[in-house]
């Protein structure tokens, strides 16, 4: 999700109000995706920017909160949705978002610097993905907790986001069942004391913590990196657990539905040029899905990162879900 940190002004570009509305006889292509993806400093404009220099249509942006939300729209729009693509769901979602029968086949099939090698999904493409952590100040934590459990047993005051609504959320409900199974529940209890607050996005819980209302926020190892390149502040770190680390790929799809069917592909397949992907790093602060030809910004990796990953297939992560979020909800209370 997302994940643009500088998203934290919440300015939101929401146009297009009319997806295939035409402007003359220009191709209108609408796509649905998280508010910082398209905030002022999100990777929104500039792909906007690069992709009408060579598609000759209207690029507009619609936004529905986090990547959940995103789901949640599709279904409740339907087959007659005038959105083309969705942009920001990621594989905890694939499985689900598939079941609704909207999506079309890309048809595509580019080299991907993905985790877990080659890529079979016929009806979604990844454009980034990153690693879950829990973002703190490094003067706060010197040693900071090196697990979940010495997190529970830490003073860290932590907020954390819906799994219901947040891409980020879920991707937590996951992170913790991949690494303790059937103890999950037992984590959750512990961490309850520490949960400051649970929020509805990514967004408004970095906020509080760039507020200094919370010790540590759920979002991810590469967000430091725009604290390091975009402020030139080297003060804040990811902690990294030895459970590992829970991966999110975030993903686009065409809608079954579109009015633009060729037009939308041709945007699932500049997605993965270097035209988009160069843009990625320093604004959605997550890897890109193909490595740029001029690699990483210098600093956006230092420092320690995690040595194990984790992350459930599509189908297992959809079998698991109801299961993650019932522990969940009894540990918490809800």
């Amino acid at each position: 999700m997302n994940k643009t940190l500088s998203a934290l002004a919440t300015v939101i570009i929401a146009s297009g109000s009319g997806a295939h509305a035409r402007s003359g006889e220009t191709p209108v292509l609408t796509i649905l995706t998280y508010d910082s993806f398209v905030s002022e400093w999100g990777p929104g404009p500039r792909v906007e920017a690069a992709f009408e220099e060579v598609c000759g249509c209207d690029l507009r942006f619609r936004t529905a909160g986090d990547g959940a939300a995103i789901l949640g729209r599709i279904r409740l729009e339907g087959p007659g949705s005038d959105i083309d693509i969705a942009l920001g769901i990621d594989t905890g979602l694939t499985a689900a978002a598939a079941e609704t029968g909207l999506f079309a086949e890309h048809g595509l099939s580019p080299a991907l610097d993905v985790p877990g090698g080659g890529w079979s999904d016929v009806l979604f493409l990844p454009y980034d993905y990153g690693a879950f952590a829990f973002v703190h100040r490094k003067e706060d934590f010197p040693t900071p907790p090196g697990d979940f459990r010495e997190l529970a047993e830490s003073d860290a005051r932590i907020v954390i986001q819906d799994p219901r609504s947040s891409t980020p959320g879920l991707g937590l409900l996951l992170w913790v069942k991949a690494a303790h199974g059937d103890e999950a529940e037992s984590i959750w209890r512990d961490l309850s004391d520490n949960i400051l607050t649970v929020t509805k996005g990514w967004s408004e819980a970095y906020g509080l913590f760039i507020d200094g209302e919370a010790d540590m926020a759920l979002s991810y190892t590469t967000s430091p990196a725009y604290h390091r390149i975009a402020e030139g502040d080297d003060g804040i770190a990811a902690a990294i657990f030895d459970e590992g680390h829970y991966l999110q790929v975030e993903v686009a799809g065409a809608l079954a539905g579109s009015d633009t069917p060729e037009l939308a592909r041709r945007f699932l397949e500049f997605m993965t040029t270097d035209a988009f992907q160069s843009i990625i790093p320093t604004t959605n602060w997550m890897y890109p899905a193909v490595m740029p030809e001029g690699g990483l910004p210098e600093g956006f990796v230092v420092g320690d990162q995690p040595t194990k990953t984790l992350l459930f297939p599509p189908e297992e992560a959809r079998d698991v879900r109801d299961m993650a979020l019932s522990e969940w909800l009894t540990a918490l209370g809800g």
